[in-house]
């Protein structure tokens, strides 16, 4: 899949009532998602590589929201905070800059409180809740699924 398909892809998506499509041929896996003011996101990572983390990651992935069950279930004033994308996990906007968020860090709805990197875009990931961090469960730097818990916050 080319520049052109995937731009075909996105406005074939926009004018549908679609919310969200994932694809994935030999070479590409795209997951579009249209967010409330309609506009659109694209996440794609080379299917290549894709092979041998694709037989690692059904072990990982499972083993991050078993972990996450738990909790939520001992404390129902606990929310996850879960990556929106797939990409890689920074906790700081760069190398030498301070963490976004520690564990105990007060926070508001709409405060970033990481990076997620995809295809060489840095976005920021702003909570959607008020609280304080009780627990990051992703290690800086560490590849990152969609839906992934990524924080655990105790609401305020």
């Amino acid at each position: 899949m080319d520049t052109k398909e995937i731009q075909r892809l996105l406005d074939y998506i926009a004018k549908s009532p679609l919310a969200e499509v994932s694809i994935e041929t030999e070479g590409l896996k795209v997951a579009v998602k249209k967010n409330s003011e309609a506009a659109s996101i694209v996440y794609a990572t080379p299917a290549p590589q894709a092979a041998a983390p694709v037989a690692q990651a059904p072990a990982a992935a499972p083993a991050a929201p078993a972990a996450a069950a738990p909790a939520p279930a001992a404390s129902d004033n606990l929310v996850t905070i879960k990556s929106p994308m797939i990409g890689t996990f920074y906790r700081a906007p760069g190398p030498e800059k301070p963490d976004f968020v520690e564990v105990g860090s007060s926070i508001e709805a709409g405060k970033p409180v990481c990076i997620i990197e995809a295809m060489k875009l840095f976005n920021e990931i702003e909570s959607d809740v008020t609280g304080k961090i009780v627990k990051i469960l992703v290690e800086n730097a560490s590849p990152v699924e969609f839906d992934q818990p990524l924080f655990l916050v105790e609401k305020a």
